[in-house]
């Protein structure tokens, strides 16, 4: 994953192949104010929870840090290969520069992934959450209808795919995917459209998809957002659980950073954000366990905040990077303190399943 911001058509591409992470221009969103949180500096030890194209992790690795990068796409963990030795090569020079540990994995395991790889401690844990311009710029991943391609939106290539759950679920679960996920307010009427039209024909390409959406809300003229926009969000993020994957991953980082770690999170929606919000609001007030039970048990807070609230990305970023829009980035600076229990409860989280939808 991790974001950056859109590059020319083809520039950095290989003809049918992976976004470069060397060749193409790679900027991520809110570089310079995830840098200044983060404070990366030589012998320290930081993970980039959501390794992309590498752009965060480029940039920390010049300061002289060390770096473990984690991502569940296969794809850019082949990709990052050139990174690492790049900056091996930079190393035997005697330039200050860090060493760059990829590992295949889920973020939301990133304390296990980190301990398996050789490290204890972290000095620093930056994720950067959603889906990455490189997965979205590669029509044949699905995850954008921009690009004709196969409807699958799959992050680590494996499991159940977009397809499965277009084609295979009921209405109620479709309608609250839609909603609650996509955030889109004619989710029943896209659910119901979705069920009549597949009982002639499957749903395997993206644009299929879309233009159904589209036949069935209508656009308006000169609207900006196209009407599945949120119909892919949720999708993507049910098929890839990635609100949970964002809850694991905190709790993660929680558990592995030293006294003094940062953990920097940058969102790109309301859901994620709220997560990250609840998160923060329970770890630094001090109050451990789910708000649910009769008698909330009190610990000391597991992290500081010198800015509570959620930092945007800057006027002349969100001008030059659509994608930077709606980047919200919140900090924490790790305690002494215990972690805290990791109890999902906190974040409210809604409880959807794949219900399948019987003979039609």
């Amino acid at each position: 994953m991790g974001k950056c911001s859109a590059s020319p058509k083809g520039a950095g591409q290989a003809a049918g192949g992976p976004l470069s992470i060397i060749t193409g221009p790679h900027i991520p969103v809110m570089l310079k104010e995830v840098l200044a949180a983060l404070r990366p500096a030589a012998g320290e030890i930081h993970l980039d929870g959501t390794f992309g194209a590498g752009g965060y992790s480029n940039a920390i690795l010049a300061s002289g840090a060390d770096v473990i990068g984690i991502d569940r796409d296969p794809d850019a963990i082949a990709n990052g290969k050139a990174l690492v030795e790049k900056y091996a090569a930079d190393k035997s020079t005697g330039k200050l520069t860090g060493k760059l540990t990829l590992v295949q994995g889920r973020f939301g395991e990133l304390d296990t992934l980190a301990g398996e790889a050789g490290y204890a401690l972290l000095d620093g844990v930056v994720l950067d959450i959603g889906v990455s311009s490189m997965q979205l710029d590669q029509g044949m991943r699905g995850f954008s209808f921009q690009k004709d391609g196969p409807l699958d939106m799959r992050m680590a290539r494996s499991g159940v795919s977009a397809a499965d759950v277009v084609n295979n679920a009921d209405q109620a679960t479709l309608t609250r995917v839609i909603g609650i996920l996509g955030e889109e307010k004619k989710a029943s009427r896209i659910a119901r459209a979705i069920v009549d039209a597949r009982k002639g024909k499957t749903f395997s390409r993206t644009l299929e998809l879309a233009n159904l959406i589209e036949k069935t809300i209508g656009r308006k003229p000169g609207e900006r957002i196209h009407p599945a926009t949120r119909v892919f969000q949720g999708l993507r993020i049910f098929v890839n659980q990635e609100l949970e994957e964002l809850s694991h991953g905190l709790f993660a980082a929680e558990r592995i950073l030293k006294p003094g770690g940062r953990l920097v999170v940058v969102t790109f929606h309301s859901l994620e954000d709220r997560i990250v919000k609840r998160f923060f609001a329970d770890r630094v007030g001090g109050s451990g366990g789910s708000r649910h039970l009769p008698e909330v048990v009190q610990y000391e807070p597991s992290f500081t905040q010198k800015k509570r609230s959620a930092i945007a990305a800057s006027p002349d970023e969100a001008e030059s990077n659509p994608r930077a829009r709606s980047a919200k980035m919140r900090v924490g600076v790790r305690t002494e303190a215990a972690a805290h229990l990791a109890d999902l409860s906190i974040f409210g989280l809604p409880n959807l399943k794949l219900v399948t939808s019987p003979n039609e």
